[in-house]
């Protein structure tokens, strides 16, 4: 009996120390040559939300937005990314561009979360390890998401449909091997500067919000959602993004 305890002991031991040596860097940058990109007043509040998922579901977390980060050395210490609302020019370089590339190559984790969809929209290497490239999107408003996966666990507290306000994401450039987990109702929105040409028709009467693939050796989840300052307070957003987190981490299955 007594070794038996010691046994259990040790293993609570070895699965706390693999807890604590799981690491997210959340990265952030915004950046355009004029200026004049879009920045969300979100991101503080987003990275503040990821440290406390981290502390409470064992991964540590740290957060930039200098580019200079992406080093083969320091990126060998973390086990996913997550782009929160960056946008525009990720990298500086290309070498920064290729230690990125290696990373996913590797089997590193990478999440999207809202904007993200808009970082380096010049690299289609970009575009296919998040899925796809941001487009436009209508005014904030209400509509409806069908969740299609209820089993994933970055949806599986939400039931068939949520309800919810954000930018309606549309998106093209869209990787086919994407899993989609989360689609919106399109056909209802106020779009005053709606297309034929927009992707949206493409889904008969959904679009792809959230979804998770694996891509060029690593594992990748993006969500389209999470425009307000208050978002990241949500319950059911925070289940939302620590479940894809989770996964890209093979933490969760």
């Amino acid at each position: 009996m007594k070794k038996l305890l010691l046994l259990c002991f040790a293993l609570a031991a070895t699965l706390e120390l693999a807890a604590a040596d799981k690491r997210v860097l959340v990265y952030t940058r915004n950046y355009t040559k004029d200026g004049k990109g879009y920045v969300h007043d979100n991101i503080a509040t987003s990275i503040e939300m990821i440290r406390k998922l981290g502390r409470e579901n064992g991964f540590t977390v740290d957060a930039s937005d200098k580019p200079s980060v992406f080093t083969e050395e320091n990126l060998k210490q973390y086990q996913a990314l997550v782009f929160s609302n960056s946008n525009n020019e990720a990298f500086e370089n290309e070498e920064q561009r290729a230690v990125f590339k290696r990373f996913v190559q590797r089997g590193g984790g990478f999440v999207g979360i809202h904007s993200a969809s808009g970082s380096e929209r010049n690299w289609p290497y970009f575009w296919a390890v998040l899925g796809a490239k941001f487009r436009r999107h209508p005014p904030l408003q209400p509509f409806t998401i069908q969740v299609l996966d209820q089993k994933h666990p970055s949806a599986a507290h939400l039931g068939a449909t949520w309800q919810w306000a954000d930018e309606f994401y549309y998106t093209d450039n869209m990787n086919p091997r994407m899993h989609v987990i989360l689609a919106g109702e399109y056909g209802p929105l106020k779009d005053p500067k709606a297309t034929e040409t927009d992707p949206g028709k493409q889904f008969g009467g959904i679009f792809p919000l959230a979804w998770c693939q694996e891509y060029d050796g690593g594992r990748e989840f993006y969500t389209a959602l999470g425009h307000k300052i208050e978002y990241y307070s949500d319950p059911n957003f925070q289940k939302h993004v620590l479940g894809g987190i989770l996964w890209v981490m093979r933490m969760k299955n």
